[in-house]
Formats: C-alpha cells, structure tokens, sequence
C-alpha cells in the first residue's frame, strides 16, 4: 500500500468527490471490464462499471488501496463536478510547433465571449496541461466534450473522469496548483456546453498588397487563403501550421516579416478569430520557423 495515494484517495473522498483505482502508474482504471465479470460482490445484480463503483465511503478506499499503489481516478458526474481539461500540443513534427495550447485557446475563447478565465481550483497533470474544475448543479446532466469549445479543450462530466492530485505517471505527477474550492460552472459556460457554439463568422477576405519573391508571396496567399477557409474549431491550428510555412521565406530574406503579419492578421480575424490570438499565434509560429529554418539549399 502507497499511504501518499491512499491519502489521495480519502482526501477527494472527503470533499464528497467519488473515487476509483486506477492501474498503478497510469491513467486506466484498475477495475475489470464487462467480459470479465464474476457477477460477485459489487456486481452480483450486474456488471457495474467505474462510474457506479466510484465511492466516497472511506473503508471501500482503505480495503482497495491496501491491495496495491493505485492511482486515483474521480468520477466527475457522481462527484457533482465538470472540470475542463486545458491539454497541451503533442509533438508532431515542425508544423505544430509553438501551436497554442489549451489554455490559450480557452483564453481566447474568454475573451470572445466577453469574460475573463474563470477564476477556481486548479491541478496541473502529468503532461503539463490545466484540469479546471468546477461544481454543476444537481439539476445539470453534461456529458463529456473534445475540443467542441475550442482546440485542445475539453471537458469531463458525467461518463468521465479526471486523475487525482497525487497520482503519478511517466511523463510527471499530478499536482494542486490553486487550492481554492471549485467555483460553480459560470453560466456562459454552461450556455455553451448545453448548446454547441454557431461556427464563426467569416468575413470576405481582401488580399493586402505584399512585397517580396514570386515563391514567398504565392506562398503567402496560399497560407492565407487555407487560414480564411479553415474548418470550425481548427482556425487557430491553421493560422499557426500556415505562417510557421511561410516563415522559413522571411529567413531566407524573401519577403518582409513585417508584410507576412500583416497578411496573416487579416485572415485570421476574417476567420473569426480576435486580433490578439491572432497576434500571439503569428509572432509564436514565425519565432519558431525562423529557428528552425533550414538553409535554402537543404530545403
């Protein structure tokens, strides 16, 4: 038995959050699956799953977690929570570097709504992304969303569940960073979680007067133009994969930086996105290109 997990598991419980093992060193739930089944103990009546044998009953936690170094998972629907889940970009390759990540595209979404981040508990798990969390009332029934409110959001709720502050994996441990109590979900929020927001508007997009090689301004146009016709949900990707592309003519000298911004400012905010997610992105992707350009010969 592992006393610091164990903790962890009656510390939840004891905030009235119901908890469940899971497998020692990872994110998997620890309890056997449908095809297992005994049809004993807690499931002589039928099969529970985790979310019907999650529990805040604080013998239940000690005789599961004297039984082996669990990790602990809690089941956000019966514990009355909807915690947001602010991931980080995984790595693929040089096109997604200095994307934005969750927490900035929840930001950016804040900020379009006319609110500011919402203030509430918050952990920092093991890859190094934001769990937000947040009560519901007991009238609210969410389900669980991916990247519905915004790349790289998501959120947790009934049918869900979230690693607990104590818990560790390979990549890292999961740890408290704002120990205030969970704020209630804000309306707004709720709003958008209840009805799934309309795409952006996209306004007609008028291609700036641009200096520079034939190469580097086809170039540009072509970024721009796939930003303008960006799916729901992936204009910020986009403008973020696009002038990271572009970037490696302004270390070549091909054409100004200055004259790419510009461009890709104005496409971004006819896509829908605000001019200060527009700017953060731009400046972050054309950083990164710019270091990473590779010498026009070796391209």
């Amino acid at each position: 038995m592992n006393e610091h997990l164990l903790n962890a598991a009656l510390t939840a419980a004891e905030r009235g959050w119901h908890v469940f093992p899971l497998r020692p060193g990872t994110k998997r739930p620890a309890l056997h699956g449908e095809a297992t089944c005994t049809r004993t103990g807690a499931c002589e009546a039928g099969h529970r799953k985790w979310e019907q044998r999650a529990t805040t009953d604080p013998e239940r936690i000690r005789a599961t977690w004297s039984r082996g170094s669990y990790n602990v998972g809690v089941a956000t629907g019966p514990s009355g929570l909807l915690v947001v889940d602010l991931d980080v970009p995984k790595d693929k390759g040089n096109s997604s570097a200095g994307a934005p990540g969750g927490a900035a595209t929840f930001a950016a979404l804040c900020e379009r709504t006319g609110h500011a981040v919402p203030a509430t508990r918050r952990t920092r798990t093991a890859s190094g992304g934001q769990h937000l969390y947040f009560t519901a009332s007991a009238g609210v029934r969410l389900g669980n969303t991916a990247g519905s409110l915004a790349p790289l959001v998501d959120t947790r709720a009934w049918g869900g569940y979230v690693v607990a502050p104590g818990s560790t994996t390979p990549t890292g441990a999961y740890t408290v960073t704002d120990d205030t109590a969970p704020a209630v979900l804000p309306p707004w929020l709720l709003s958008l979680l209840e009805t799934p927001p309309a795409p952006a508007p996209v306004a007609s997009f008028v291609w700036p007067t641009v200096s520079g090689s034939r190469a580097a301004t086809a170039a540009l146009e072509r970024e721009c133009r796939a930003v303008v016709a960006a799916p729901e949900g992936a204009g910020n990707i986009t403008l973020n994969r696009s002038a990271f592309k572009v970037g490696r003519f302004v270390a070549w000298g091909d054409i100004p930086r200055q004259v790419v911004e510009e461009a890709f400012q104005a496409a971004g905010e006819s896509r829908g996105l605000t001019a200060a997610e527009c700017h953060a992105t731009i400046r972050s992707a054309l950083d990164s290109s710019l270091r990473k350009a590779r010498p026009r010969n070796a391209a």
